[in-house]
């Protein structure tokens, strides 16, 4: 049996083109566009203690007590420094939240603020 065939044999490659179709309802988009879409569907958006407590679902007084009242936090938070929460002066006054600085500052700050709960309980 002889062997004609060259030592090296260079890589294969195979073009395709396919299609894939979409359905009506959707769109298809790119990573960075469905995070600016996230963003800009917290602009302009302000929330109340309800809306906070649903986002992150624990009820007020955990909120206070574990976010809101810390020194660390309220530094940080509070409108009066700066900040983007309304701390009400007086009882029957609303909460307010800065709902996009909001998100960016739990995100930021998930470790911080669930440690310090770890090591309280």
């Amino acid at each position: 049996m002889s062997t004609d065939y060259p030592q090296y044999y260079p890589p294969q490659q195979l073009c395709v083109n396919i299609q894939i179709p979409i359905p009506d309802d959707s769109v298809m988009i790119s990573k960075v566009e469905l995070q600016e879409l996230k963003q800009a569907q917290l602009k302009g958006v302000y929330w109340t203690m309800k809306d906070l407590e649903s986002r992150i679902n624990r009820k007020n007084e955990w909120i206070k007590e574990n976010i809101l009242y810390p020194s660390k936090f309220r530094k940080l938070l509070d409108v009066n420094n700066g900040g983007f929460v309304y701390y009400p002066k007086t009882k029957g006054q609303s909460w307010s939240f800065h709902a996009g600085k909001m998100a960016d500052f739990l995100d930021s700050n998930f470790q911080n603020i669930f440690a310090e709960v770890n090591n309280v309980a």
